[in-house]
């Protein structure tokens, strides 16, 4: 399998599940600048939408969005844990989060990155994050991760999107079971692994 990354990007959450589970990946980083690959190649070959994840599988198939791809990687080794099983309430609830990660943050950041938002209307993305977030932080106030007292899928996306809030200025110091959710989550040995091979470690 190839799975197509930028650095820090959402594709983060992907290559964090591929090294929790041993998948055989391999890495292929895109400019997302120019569009292409590390060897030169049109990404939008490979993705139409030219944004990152993608997941080659062996047969050619290509898998985008990275709540889709996580949870391929996590069924394809169910001993792991990182999913709970399909068919099972949990798993629904397993979705539902990653719904709310991918909607209600990580869309929200986007308006954030862009510097063509009037600083007015920042503001009232700014609000809704603020919002969000502080519903997070409740559930991280009762248990260790999203889904209670294991890591899955879900963590490895809201650290992900979480990473980004020095980017564009959000503070989440007002909540300390958020900012003990991410040192707790970054020092699992996958997700050093993975930002390593990204080139973020500091």
């Amino acid at each position: 399998m190839k799975l197509y990354y930028s650095p820090g990007a959402c594709s983060l959450s992907p290559h964090i599940v591929a090294i929790e589970t041993g998948a055989p990946v391999e890495l292929v980083r895109v400019d997302l600048g120019t569009g292409q690959t590390e060897s030169g190649q049109d990404y939008r070959k490979i993705n139409p939408d030219g944004y990152v994840p993608a997941l080659v599988l062996a047969d050619g198939d290509v898998l985008t969005e990275g709540p889709a791809i996580v949870q391929y990687l996590a069924d394809q080794a169910a001993e792991k844990g990182l999913a709970p099983p399909l068919g099972s309430r949990e798993r629904y609830h397993l979705m539902q989060w990653l719904n709310f990660i991918s909607t209600e943050l990580h869309k929200t950041y986007a308006a954030l990155f862009d510097p063509r938002v009037q600083p007015d209307c920042k503001a009232l993305f700014t609000e809704r994050l603020t919002q969000r977030f502080a519903h997070v932080a409740a559930v991280l106030e009762t248990q260790p991760y999203l889904m209670g007292e294991r890591f899955t899928v879900a963590d490895a996306y809201l650290f992900t999107v979480s990473s980004w809030a020095p980017y564009v200025g959000f503070d989440l110091s007002p909540w300390p079971a958020l900012t003990a959710y991410q040192g707790r989550v970054a020092a699992r040995p996958a997700v050093q692994q993975a930002l390593a091979e990204e080139g973020l470690l500091k």
